[in-house]
């Protein structure tokens, strides 16, 4: 497997769902190397760099890594896919739209190549020019060149169809069903106490929806905290703007990247999970948050409907004034969070399992 960060690192959703498959398969019984790359946290030194060389029985190899924005996947790909080329591997299996550009090198040396497509990503708003064309040139690699693609949503699957035509693989990703924590380092750190914040936790960048998410939450009558929780992934004017946005209003709590047992009490303790996206893979936070049982607020998006169903709050996409509305309504009758979230941790832990999820990628791979 290649194209993610680094594992075991939670860096963003490619990196667990790369955790989850390789070592679930390990366990299986099979034989899995994962290329990571070279270097340090996305989110800064201080988060550590991954050296070990095995993770649950997979073998874990660096590949050298120009660590520039725009040129750190592309490099670690093409590095891994040279690699991949010459490994005794049955299968070389790429996630992400970025590495797909350098499928055609195993494919080259006869290698059967699966690609996962997590999401379009040459519409996030972070990249440049020259960044959106190669995410493009990817995808089309991987429509061309891929044995099998597996996609995390209908409406993906349905993109390739109508622009490519080409048949794809819908295999969602997992999620297991998590304990509850007590809320003590995040009463240490920052106040926070069971029921008495609402949480944004995700990737700082602007199609999350967080800066109109700031503003709606500054217009509504509450006691109640915003935390928005993550680090920032080459935005770093992104996160600048949205802290002057929050400076007026003492209730908005920014925590940067955090991870263990401080994401789980964070999971645990919200009164209300917010994901306000205006694009979307499948959403591993989303399906975390509802694993710990909590109200869930989303955007109209399909990447979040198909997920939630009708066991969350769903209001118009890019509508700040519509999430307003909903958050007042929400904090003001504790009943109807109440009702979301008891129906929330058996609902999306019975519908997502990462051993069905498994079984499946490993049928394709047979295919």
């Amino acid at each position: 497997m290649l194209g993610h960060k680094r594992i075991p690192s939670r860096e963003g959703g490619v990196e667990i769902v790369v955790g989850e498959l390789s070592s679930r398969m390990h366990e299986k019984g099979h034989d899995v190397t994962v290329y990571n790359r070279s270097g340090a946290h996305v989110s800064g030194k201080e988060f550590g760099t991954v050296d070990v060389k095995d993770y649950n029985g997979v073998k874990l190899k660096k590949v050298f890594t120009l660590n520039v924005k725009g040129l750190a996947a592309m490099t670690s790909s093409f590095c891994a896919a040279v690699c991949a080329a010459f490994g005794k591997y049955d299968v070389v299996h790429f996630h992400a739209e970025g590495p797909c550009a350098m499928m055609w090198i195993p494919k080259m040396f006869g290698k059967r190549v699966v690609a996962t497509i997590h999401g379009l990503d040459w519409q996030r708003a972070k990249w440049g020019g020259f960044a959106t064309k190669y995410l493009q040139f990817g995808e089309k690699v991987a429509a061309k060149c891929a044995d099998e693609i597996i996609v995390l949503s209908k409406n993906v699957q349905q993109y390739f169809k109508d622009t490519y035509n080409r048949d794809t693989r819908f295999i969602p990703n997992g999620i297991d069903k998590m304990p509850m924590q007590d809320a003590d380092i995040i009463k240490q750190n920052w106040g926070l106490e069971k029921d008495n914040y609402i949480l944004f936790l995700g990737r700082i960048v602007p199609e999350k929806g967080i800066l109109y998410l700031i503003k709606a939450f500054k217009s509504i009558k509450t006691d109640k905290k915003l935390v928005i929780a993550g680090g920032s992934s080459d935005t770093t004017d992104f996160m600048n703007e949205i802290e002057r946005e929050a400076v007026d209003d003492d209730r908005i709590i920014f925590t940067g990247f955090i991870q263990g047992k401080t994401l789980e009490e964070l999971y645990s303790n919200a009164y209300i999970y917010v994901l306000p996206s205006d694009l979307e893979g499948m959403p591993i936070s989303l399906l975390e948050a509802m694993s710990y049982g909590n109200c869930c607020v989303v955007s109209s998006i399909p990447e979040c409907t198909e997920v939630v169903q009708d066991k969350a709050v769903v209001f118009e996409q890019g509508n700040a004034d519509a999430l307003k509305n909903t958050l007042q309504s929400l904090c003001d009758t504790p009943d109807t969070v109440k009702k979301y979230k008891n129906g929330a941790s058996d609902y999306i832990c019975c519908k997502y399992n990462w051993d069905d999820v498994v079984d499946k990628t490993l049928e394709l791979y047979e295919r």
